[in-house]
């Protein structure tokens, strides 16, 4: 997922952690990290990337065809040997741009970082 359009519809469409996870990763673009490494800095305990990740598959494969605004390298492919995240310049452009008003009030939805407080309560928030 490289359009900018569909990468701000995604976060739009996302779950706070997953807004938060994003909003991580746009901090190091072009930078892959282990998921323990991401976990850390978010305050996350270890295994929620992956909780985090599977939660959105639904949405990602039914509204984006399986597409991602972030890229992966497995354990294989990884200078570390582990399974490694990141986003690229674009990608993270997208997510740290002013949100664009279009006729209505800003909502806030663009972070130039994690939030400083990440909810930890189970399922979707309310929206």
């Amino acid at each position: 997922m490289w359009e900018a359009g569909e990468v701000e519809r995604f976060f739009d469409s996302a779950t706070p952690l997953m807004r938060a996870l994003l909003g991580e990763l746009a901090t190091a673009p072009d930078r892959p990290r282990t998921f323990p490494d991401v976990e850390d800095a978010l305050g996350w305990p270890r295994r929620r990337i992956a909780s985090v990740l599977g939660g959105v598959s639904h949405m990602r494969h039914t509204e984006f065809a399986g597409r991602r605004p972030y890229h992966f390298h497995d354990e294989r492919q990884a200078a570390s040997g582990r399974w490694e995240i990141w986003m690229d310049a674009a990608q993270a452009a997208a997510i740290t741009a002013p949100p664009k008003d279009h006729g209505r009030a800003a909502e806030g939805r663009r972070v130039a970082g994690p939030p400083t407080r990440i909810p930890t309560g189970r399922g979707r928030s309310p929206r």
